[in-house]
């Protein structure tokens, strides 16, 4: 997992998997998820981040909790 953090745009992108991203959802209110060719999640990326640290630490910590 890599992250890449703007701040002039308050945004975030987090790689789950580092694969081209073929369709994009929009899963809440400025929370994007990008799917790989396989249907399954390669990244998110989050504008407004300063003010969504609870769902960041969600979608960090839950994937490590599962190692």
């Amino acid at each position: 997992m890599k992250t890449r953090y703007d701040p002039s745009t308050d945004s975030l992108h987090i790689e789950v998997r580092p694969l081209p991203s073929r369709r994009t959802v929009e899963i809440e209110p400025d929370v994007m998820l990008d799917y790989g060719e396989d249907g399954q999640p390669v990244g998110y990326d989050i504008q407004h981040a300063s003010t969504k640290t609870e769902l960041i630490g969600r979608l960090i910590l839950v994937p490590m909790a599962a190692d």
